[in-house]
């Protein structure tokens, strides 16, 4: 066979692919760095907030949940509060999130001084601010967005429920902490925020879901730890999401048998749950107990630096 049949003979073969293997596609790498930080990052007004970026920067994530993402205290001055016109966040969230690389901003719904921001170095598209009724509200608001991943579209539900134990606007408080009125409101909220979002999908179990925040309330899953009496109303509003939705405990799930604190204490408040798909690509999800993010006492203050909470971080791996 002279030379020009033999190369027209490969390019050919080349072109319907017969030599070219079948090569596995190629996996994409994404990580999610959920994190309470307390007052809008209170302790970062110290040192224009050199640290917290620092700290991100190193994380590496993809895509971050912020709940508290409103700045509401100083740490030099007399009275402290910061009067609404001159909070820094949740304004300046753009401006912040680009010192760490990330220039897409979704704030959820606004309606006291506790939201969540979303910031991502991928686009997001807002779905949905939660508030819920004027005459029941959901008391630190919510919100649903969508951010599109190795052609998988993930929505994006974070939560920040009510944090004490008697019910908001009691009368009686004393009364409505025996009565357990925090708990049962956490539980309404989540309900609430589930029915406005992956519950309006008929086929959410099969969808690409994330819900994540501070929960305020513990698990059922960790009550060998808790040793409470399994009907006792703190387990709630979690009981909900096990039963009443295809989500999954992420960290539980990864954690089996432990209890992995997400406070500067020995309480878990704060999940990240997923439903199956996401959940079959996930690589890691952790809780840091170290370095910078690890709460500290600060002498003369009730808060912790940087934060009362621990972040949580989630690593996907998408083929």
């Amino acid at each position: 066979m002279n030379m020009i049949k033999l190369f027209g003979l490969v390019s050919a073969l080349v072109l319907a692919g017969c030599c070219v293997p079948n090569q596995e596609k190629a996996a994409v790498s994404f990580r999610v760095l959920y994190w309470n930080i307390q007052n809008g990052m209170w302790d970062g007004q110290r040192d224009d907030y050199a640290r917290f970026v620092a700290y991100v920067k190193e994380m590496k994530p993809d895509l971050c949940v912020w709940c508290e993402a409103e700045s509401i205290w100083q740490t030099d001055t007399p009275t402290n509060y910061i009067p609404k016109a001159n909070r820094y966040l949740p304004n300046g969230w753009p401006e912040l999130a680009a010192r760490y690389g990330h220039t897409n901003v979704f704030l959820g719904g606004h309606r006291d001084n506790y939201p969540q921001v979303v910031t991502s170095r991928l686009p997001i598209e807002g779905v949905k601010r939660i508030v819920g009724p004027k005459e029941k509200p959901v008391c630190h608001g919510a919100g649903w967005s969508v951010v599109k991943v190795a052609g998988r579209e993930i929505n994006l539900v974070t939560l920040h429920t009510y944090p004490h134990l008697h019910a908001p606007g009691a009368k009686d408080v004393k009364k409505s902490r025996a009565e357990h009125g925090g708990d049962f409101y956490r539980r309404y909220e989540v309900e609430e925020v589930c029915r406005e979002t992956i519950l309006t999908h008929t086929n959410g179990a099969n969808e690409c879901w994330m819900m994540m925040g501070d929960f305020n309330s513990l698990s059922p899953v960790d009550n060998p730890f808790y040793q409470k009496d399994p009907k006792d109303p703190c387990f709630l509003a979690q009981s909900f999401v096990r039963e009443a939705t295809p989500y999954r405990d992420i960290i539980a799930e990864r954690h089996p048998g432990q209890l992995v604190t997400s406070t500067y204490g020995m309480k878990r408040i704060d999940y990240v749950y997923l439903t199956p798909p996401l959940a079959a690509s996930v690589k890691s999800a952790e809780i840091p107990m170290d370095g910078y993010s690890a709460p500290q006492n600060i002498p003369g203050c009730e808060f912790k630096s940087p934060s009362d909470h621990r972040p949580i971080v989630v690593d996907f791996e998408f083929r």
